[in-house]
């Protein structure tokens, strides 16, 4: 069965995420590398597309109708995986063999490996102009104007010349079914974005080159979904939401660290990151109360 819009609430969504951000932690412990902080930013927005927003059939990963996905910032791939699972693309144990040799589960993206992903993504930069390209198809040469391709790009990765390229291609052919997120987390992995390449006027840019431009809470699946739904009723542009979000969100020693954007937790980190993960930082208690 597809997944429609607005298939789970934003409370089920939101349990979603915090599913999510659990397995991240579990696969990148027993992978031994990996990338934590842009994973578990990202989980709300991608929970929020894959049990909110998105038109997709698990069972059938090809269906003809389907929206597509396209993770442009490719090592942040554990989020995705972890949503596919959760969505019934495979068997969750297949989790925890993220970067074993002969997994399906590759370290970034390989399309022909696992039915689902629309692309292969290693060198950032890349993803957009696919997102674009498979945007255009759907408006000027097959038509379908109900179904949409999402993507989402990191906002270290906006350093590369590429994503301007394509933006430039989708505000001239004004691809309305495009909807980009950007996922601003102000880190990359040499340090924060605005002391490597500094990015604003972000809004600016992207209106520059044609873009519908919206930024939001990407923690907040209420405004996720009023942006996408916003997105959609735009009809002579692409849409970017700029999604503000926090790197590590919900483990209290990853956050705003951007030493994590490229570092798995060991065993004794995995431990302390679950057990906050589980009681949500304490205010739902072991015996599953809500501390007043």
């Amino acid at each position: 069965m597809a997944v429609m819009s607005g298939h789970l609430t934003n409370k089920q969504i939101e349990d979603k995420a915090s599913v999510i951000r659990r397995d991240i932690i579990s696969m990148l412990e027993a992978a031994g590398s990996g990338h934590s902080a842009g994973p578990l930013g990202l989980s709300d927005l991608v929970a929020t597309l894959y049990f909110g927003a998105m038109n997709y059939n698990a069972k059938e990963p090809d269906w003809e109708e389907r929206d597509y996905f396209f993770l442009s910032n490719g090592h942040c791939v554990p989020v995705q995986y972890a949503a596919m699972a959760e969505a019934g693309y495979f068997d969750k144990k297949e989790l925890l063999t993220l970067r074993k040799y002969g997994s399906r589960l590759q370290g970034h993206p390989e399309r022909t490996r696992l039915p689902g992903l629309e692309n292969t993504s290693g060198p950032l930069g890349s993803g957009l102009s696919q997102a674009a390209g498979v945007a255009y198809s759907l408006q000027y040469l097959d038509g379908q104007a109900h179904r949409f391709v999402y993507c989402i790009t990191g906002d270290g990765e906006l350093n590369e010349g590429n994503i301007w390229e394509a933006a430039m291609f989708a505000g001239k052919y004004k691809l309305s079914q495009l909807i980009t997120f950007v996922d601003r987390n102000n880190i990359q992995i040499d340090g924060n974005t605005e002391d490597v390449m500094p990015l604003e006027d972000l809004r600016g840019k992207w209106q520059s080159f044609g873009w519908h431009v919206q930024e939001i809470d990407g923690h907040n699946v209420e405004s996720i979904l009023d942006a996408i739904g916003m997105a959609k009723a735009i009809t002579n542009r692409p849409s970017v939401i700029i999604t503000h979000t926090i790197p590590g969100k919900g483990v209290d020693f990853m956050e705003y660290d951007y030493r994590w954007h490229g570092m798995p937790p060991n065993h004794e980190q995995a431990k302390l990151a679950l057990a906050e993960l589980r009681s949500l930082r304490g205010k739902i208690s072991h015996e599953g109360q809500k501390h007043e």
